[in-house]
């Protein structure tokens, strides 16, 4: 049954997406800066780093499906999903400030310390995160009302994409000085403590409306079957894959990128020449990027009324995967190419985010048109499975290639492992990119198709 259909208000939507900001502080931390923590922080091998992704982050996405299971079978007074947001923030937390502590052990208990912080703060990011994604499935039946939201969500991702950008790696160095391994705990230990506020902000002021079919029986095996034979979501699922494994290889390349390769440079700009180091133009870099990112996903509302999401996506694939490629063929001196090219492959970005999890809900709702069954956390947890799979894939061809190109931590590089940096940056991210969008070509879902459905999912309910 379902809840008369209201329009979802502002106080609501901006609830919802300040948990993707608190996600996001951990994600893009990840992403951006966690291969070099423990490489020239914690003094750990990129090709162990590597592999220790690959392991923990595929256990980690067959995980997710568990907690998708467990969640769709939750009935409590605050609903379904909502209850994970409150008992597991501070949890989330807590592993986060683990996962930097660094502590001064011998090399094989920091690689055993590592697993263990790693994996268990994997694990209950999924805890949370598959319950938080399945509650924008059951916030609002309407897909354009989800879309808008997911907007909301994801300029909020952004904003906390934004926040590590600009200050993680400042405080890092202000804080701990010459030890950086002080730095990064004093400041995951403030980013844990604003991403577990958010999360309770996101629990106080969001409701769930949509609730399965009243004839509905719980079926472990029903609900599978349902999800391997739902080719939109299996498609939109392979395309995750590559697209993660595009931003996981290429994100964690930028770090090496400037401290290696593009190092300090003096930039001339109005007759004046300016010395800036490396890591102000990574924290430049890195953040004019996500203000287009930003910008990107605030106009695609615009562009999938113009294009459908379908066509949309495979367009921004390619425009992302395009100028990325180009960064192969740039010299430490083109700083104003690179953050030209930053600039237009960060645009496409934008929409891809909020399409990707519009369309997961998309999915939800055709499963549900096909086969008279709901399983929304199911379908979230195993779209998050695909995302892990592809920041596995990703993160350990990262620190596989590091390791075949021969890099070696805080020391001046080779051309040989220069050019590998190069390739992680550019040509190697961009070919994930164009098999994700080569996928999406095969998409069935179009914008008429989800009206006509979502009609006739609103008739049944009412019946």
């Amino acid at each position: 049954m379902i809840m008369q259909e209201p329009q979802i208000r502002l106080k609501e939507k901006i609830g919802y997406s300040l948990g993707d900001t608190a996600s996001n502080l951990f994600f893009q931390t990840f992403m951006l800066f966690l291969m070099y923590f423990y490489t020239d922080v914690f003094g750990l091998a990129a090709g162990a780093v590597g592999t220790m992704f690959l392991v923990t982050r595929v256990w980690d996405a067959f995980f997710d499906p568990i907690v998708g299971i467990v969640a769709d079978r939750t009935s409590t007074r605050w609903g379904k999903f909502r209850p994970y947001l409150l008992f597991l923030a501070v949890p989330f937390g807590l592993f986060g400030i683990a996962m930097f502590w660094a502590p001064n052990l011998a090399l094989s208990g920091k690689m055993v310390y590592a697993y263990i912080t790693y994996t268990l703060m994997m694990m209950i990011y999924s805890a949370i995160n598959v319950p938080y994604s399945a509650l924008m499935g059951v916030i609002t039946p309407n897909a354009m009302q989800r879309t808008v939201i997911s907007s909301f969500r994801f300029v909020a991702a952004f904003a906390g994409g934004l926040i590590v950008q600009g200050s993680v790696m400042t405080l890092v160095k202000k804080i701990g000085g010459t030890n950086e391994a002080v730095g990064w705990r004093v400041t995951m230990t403030l980013i844990s403590i604003l991403a577990i506020a958010l999360f309770l902000i996101t629990f106080l002021t969001t409701r769930e409306r949509v609730a399965p079919p009243k004839a509905q029986s719980t079926s472990l095996r029903r609900d599978l079957k349902d999800l391997l034979t739902n080719e939109a979501w299996l498609l939109i699922g392979f395309a995750t894959v590559m697209q993660l494994s595009f931003i996981a290889l290429r994100n964690g390349a930028i770090t090496y990128y400037f401290k290696y390769f593009v190092q300090d440079q003096t930039v001339a700009f109005l007759g004046k020449s300016v010395t800036y180091s490396y890591s102000t133009l990574l924290s430049t870099f890195l953040i004019s990027g996500t203000v287009m990112t930003i910008l990107g996903a605030i106009l695609t509302k615009w562009f999938t009324r113009l294009f459908d999401k379908r066509n949309s996506y495979v367009g921004f694939m390619i425009g992302a995967g395009l100028f990325s490629a180009l960064f192969m063929f740039l010299r430490p001196q083109s700083i104003v190419l690179m953050f030209l090219f930053q600039i237009i492959a960060s645009f496409c970005m934008g929409p891809l985010a909020v399409l990707q999890w519009s369309i997961y809900t998309d999915t939800a709702d055709y499963g549900e048109w096909k086969y008279h069954r709901r399983a929304t956390a199911l379908i979230m947890a195993a779209s998050l499975f695909a995302l892990k799979l592809g920041l596995a894939f990703g993160g350990a061809v990262q620190g596989w290639l590091l390791n075949a190109y021969g890099f070696v931590a805080n020391q001046v590089q080779t051309e040989f492992a220069l050019d590998g940096i190069r390739l992680m940056m550019s040509l190697f991210p961009a070919a994930g990119s164009l098999v994700a969008a080569l996928f999406m070509i095969f998409y069935p879902l179009n914008n008429r198709k989800m009206e006509e459905i979502e009609k006739e999912l609103n008739s049944r309910r009412e019946a």
